[in-house]
């Protein structure tokens, strides 16, 4: 997969090398795609798009990463961009307030409607909160804690994917894990 020859196979479209790359990463792309999107459709849509931008971009692929990095590299991506336009159409809970109480949160909002396949039915209003807490992180920290501990990537992986070196990845995983922990303790002292 990560061969000269395979490589230039892609970048000369040959449909055998774009349908063994597509056997060898689908799954993996949309594992990371459900991590970030918590909505299968919406990973699905969105994994579909990482393999049209790799098909269109693999000509700019110059091999000073992994091509597997440089996939992972555009699903943080397309994850990414798809937030942002699910934040800008609906601002999320956990938002604080002038006198720093939190906002209740809001039943309609996108990551309440938990539609993940590893999710069973009786975790989802947890996950939900989960998912919420997360998606209120500062972009950095979303992307680190998102790679590492819910799609299991390594902390090398993740400094590959995001260009960072390991010790900034250690951290700002450090600081989402504090930040989430503030999150989370919030939303549950409003709930009770």
């Amino acid at each position: 997969m990560e061969s000269k020859e395979f490589i230039q196979e892609l970048k000369s479209k040959s449909p055998k090398a774009y349908s063994a790359l597509l056997d060898a990463y689908q799954q993996k792309v949309f594992s990371t795609c459900i991590s970030f999107v918590p909505n299968k459709e919406d990973a699905e849509d969105i994994a579909q798009d990482v393999f049209v931008e790799v098909f269109n971009s693999i000509g700019k692929f110059k091999g000073d990463s992994k091509l597997s990095t440089w996939i992972y590299r555009i699903t943080t991506n397309k994850c990414l961009e798809f937030i942002r336009k699910k934040n800008t159409k609906k601002r999320f809970a956990f938002l604080q307030s002038i006198t720093g109480t939190a906002v209740p949160i809001d039943k309609t909002n996108y990551f309440t409607e938990m539609n993940h396949p590893g999710i069973l039915l009786e975790n989802q209003e947890l996950s939900a909160t989960l998912f919420k807490a997360i998606n209120n992180l500062p972009e950095s920290q979303k992307v680190v804690f998102t790679l590492h501990k819910i799609d299991g990537k390594s902390y090398q992986e993740v400094a590959d994917i995001t260009k960072r070196s390991l010790s900034s990845v250690e951290s700002i995983m450090f600081r989402a894990k504090k930040n989430l922990k503030n999150l989370l303790e919030n939303f549950y002292k409003n709930e009770y």
